[in-house]
């Protein structure tokens, strides 16, 4: 007997529970059935119309992405439009959809965590959004390197531990040594603020605007952009392991197609 669409959101929402969500966003089953029974899932970061072409050659029952396709109301679902056609296309084929976004970079244990040991980060969240099992979680991380390290020697380890061909680097000239570092994962806009709050020196985040950069350096924070897409792909890879614990049974495909933009 296979899993059931709600089965397997259930079962991820025990971890990310929607309630951690930020209250601008839109999480859980967005498109489909909730009865719709489940063997081949597809994980992805965007769910573009490419993706959806992928997944219906894969015959995918699911499909989890970490971006929401929905974000503000729409008043009406048909292929005149890029979200409808979107939508239209998943109904058409019989495909749930599931988006798991700010629960999941809150939640412990998931994206923030993950980022944080990726580059040997301890500490506490950036910006504190609420409590799970008496532990604080929320936005990014905060912490202490175990040794100072050159600006220029982080942007390197990150580039290695994410797979990334290159970074954008605001350090105002000055490649000095930092210990206390932040990270945001996906868009840093405004994030600047909170690292300079908790004292970090350098903050690592994704859609740093030139104007933020230069705020963030007045302050003595120096900042390095990954871009949205480059700390948070690992989203596809965690996410896609949960569900083959969750039931070996299932078919999950990680497809990785929203790539990093490249030097033209």
């Amino acid at each position: 007997r296979c899993m059931k669409c709600n089965d397997i959101l259930d079962n991820l929402l025990k971890v990310m529970p929607k309630e951690l969500a930020m209250s601008w966003d839109n999480v859980g089953l967005l498109a489909g059935s909730k009865e719709r029974e489940v063997k081949n899932i597809v994980v992805c970061l965007d769910l573009s119309e490419k993706l959806i072409e992928k997944a219906i050659s894969l015959k995918a029952d699911l499909i989890v992405s970490h971006h929401p396709l929905i974000f503000s109301p729409i008043k009406n679902v048909t292929d005149e439009t890029s979200v409808g056609k979107r939508l239209v296309s998943l109904i058409k084929n019989d495909i749930s959809y599931i988006a798991l976004h700010t629960n999941y970079d809150i939640a412990a244990g998931c994206m923030s965590d993950l980022v944080a040991e990726r580059i040997e980060l301890r500490g506490e969240p950036l910006e504190k959004t609420a409590s799970m099992e008496e532990e604080d979680v929320g936005i990014g991380k905060v912490g202490d390197l175990e040794k100072p390290l050159k600006i220029s020697e982080i942007a390197k380890l990150v580039k290695e531990r994410f797979k990334l061909p290159h970074l954008r680097v605001f350090d105002g000239g000055e490649d000095r040594f930092v210990s206390r570092i932040a990270i945001s994962p996906g868009s840093g806009k405004g994030m600047y603020k909170a690292a300079y709050e908790k004292r970090a020196s350098l903050l690592i985040s994704g859609d740093i605007s030139h104007h933020d950069a230069i705020d963030a350096l007045e302050l003595g924070v120096a900042t390095i952009d990954a871009g949205h897409y480059g700390l948070e792909h690992i989203f596809i890879a965690d996410m896609a392991q949960r569900l083959r614990d969750m039931d070996k049974a299932f078919n999950v495909f990680e497809e990785d197609i929203t790539f990093p933009d490249r030097i033209a």
